[in-house]
């Protein structure tokens, strides 16, 4: 976008534009006004990004993890039909998305003899998507369960944080996010459900109402896709 003119300005310019009716001014000053908003709008828009992390009590093969495995597929494709989701990573030679960069875990990681630990990436246009996929239907359901396969964590199971429109991040920043949140509690740098930041980084809430109505939505998805 081009300088603006000096408001004080006596350019051969400025007079020019003094010959015309108030009310036109008033309506090009609005429609500028209008514009810019609208620039500035698209310029900061920006996306949430979900990072979870667990640990199994036994290998990921164990029979004690059998509820977990049934029941993955099933969430993953209720989050891709969730209100508000945009995207997800995959992992490293699995079908489904790419990966959003090289798989890596928190310092939290405990090796048994896997190679991985139950770990998600995804995006979401805000924060009462990611919260209304959360804690209602079946990953709630799954929730229920997580003492049955996860050892209880001395570490946040989850983190949030607002990236650029464009910005895709990888599992590297994610865990770099986890930590942090860890480290030096809620920010807007990393927070969670509890202890949330708007996308300008001031302390907010999330919308209840909001959460309710796309539980809602989400509810009526799942029972067209059954």
């Amino acid at each position: 976008m081009g300088p603006r003119g000096s408001l004080t300005g006596e350019s051969e310019t400025s007079h020019t534009l003094e010959l015309r009716p108030s009310w036109a001014r008033n309506q090009a000053s609005l429609e500028r006004t209008a514009d810019d908003l609208f620039i500035g709008i698209a310029m900061t828009k920006k996306r949430v990004a979900l990072y979870t992390f667990g640990i199994f009590r036994a290998p990921a093969t164990d029979a004690a993890n059998q509820g977990f495995h049934d029941r993955n597929d099933r969430n993953l494709l209720a989050v891709e039909r969730s209100e508000g989701f945009i995207a997800r990573s995959g992992y490293d030679e699995e079908p489904g998305p790419e990966s959003w960069g090289k798989q890596v875990f928190p310092r939290f990681y405990v090796e048994r003899g896997d190679g991985w630990s139950p770990s998600t990436l995804s995006l979401w246009k805000n924060l009462e998507s990611p919260m209304a996929f959360a804690y209602a239907g079946i990953h709630a359901e799954a929730l229920r369960h997580g003492r049955e396969w996860f050892t209880k964590p001395v570490w946040p199971p989850y983190v949030l944080w607002w990236v650029g429109s464009d910005h895709v991040p990888t599992w590297v920043e994610a865990v770099a996010r986890h930590e942090h949140l860890h480290d030096l509690n809620p920010s807007p740098s990393a927070f969670d459900f509890k202890t949330p930041f708007d996308e300008h980084g001031r302390p907010t809430t999330v919308d209840r109402d909001a959460v309710k109505g796309n539980i809602r939505l989400n509810e009526e998805r799942q029972r067209q896709a059954t």
